[in-house]
């Protein structure tokens, strides 16, 4: 099976977790440190009638609106319990929208709705400062990339790997922590970030494929491929990955599905 590669964009993805010029570090109140990756310009402003989760908001005129690039913990649903801080995902973004009168400005991406119908933006504070990246600096959230709404990626991993190094958040539960891809059962499942060095290169009609030392493979669907400029499935073999990603299962093993060069960067052999 497949994986990933950073000549090209890989290099690219080694570089986003580097801290870009355009975070600002500010307040926004008591007790909150501001991330500001600053909008190019803004399309719409909107009031919040509800805080529905960590990442999603009901609107004054009833739109859910889905944060662009932040993934944070789910609550409780369908007889699964809340993942740990869910809660306070929830309840901390509420506070903080109250601070500023429930008003948001959205910058639109590529994509306006997401396959729920949901509006997709980035959404940012009257004070300028992003609602994503303070979201990821507070530990509350992991940055998730859906091509092809890519803006503002650098700045987001920026944010979030200030958490990382400081432990803040989720990257202080053992779940989010790196663990090596020999450490993965064919039964493991979640949020993983995994790092392990890639044993065989596959293709197939409708993806590549890099698996993994252990039971772990990354898959790269064939349609995502153009997400990864420069890119030559050979050259992963034998190289250290770190992985990120849903962990799922499938009757041939454990797989993650890579979609950006954001979720794969070689590491040092």
């Amino acid at each position: 099976m497949p994986g990933f590669d950073t000549n090209g964009r890989a290099s690219l993805a080694g570089a986003l977790f580097v801290f870009c010029a355009g975070i600002l570090i500010g307040t926004t109140g008591p007790g909150y440190a501001a991330v500001v990756c600053a909008p190019d310009r803004i399309d719409a402003q909107v009031h919040v009638r509800q805080v529905i989760d960590g990442d999603t908001v009901r609107l004054s005129d009833e739109r859910h609106l889905r944060l662009i690039g932040v993934d944070t913990p789910e609550l409780a649903h369908d007889g699964s319990p809340a993942q740990p801080l869910g809660i306070e995902a929830r309840d901390r973004l509420r506070q903080l929208l109250a601070q500023h009168q429930n008003t948001l400005n959205l910058r639109y991406d590529v994509e306006r709705h997401d396959h729920y119908g949901r509006l997709l933006a980035h959404a940012f504070l009257t004070d300028g400062s992003s609602i994503e990246a303070w979201l990821q600096k507070q530990g509350l959230g992991t940055v998730l990339v859906v091509p092809p709404n890519e803006w503002n990626l650098a700045c987001y991993l920026g944010a979030e790997q200030r958490a990382r190094e400081k432990a803040r958040g989720i990257w202080a539960l053992p779940g989010y922590r790196i663990v090596e891809s020999t450490r993965i059962g064919p039964a493991g499942s979640g949020y993983h970030l995994i790092a392990g060095r890639v044993q065989h290169v596959g293709t197939s009609r409708h993806a590549v494929w890099l698996n993994l030392e252990g039971s772990v493979t990354l898959r790269i669907d064939r349609d995502d491929l153009p997400n990864f400029r420069a890119w030559h499935p050979q050259d992963q073999l034998g190289k250290r990955v770190l992985a990120r990603g849903w962990l799922h299962r499938s009757k041939g093993g454990t797989f993650m599905s890579i979609r950006h060069p954001a979720a794969l960067q070689v590491l040092n052999p």
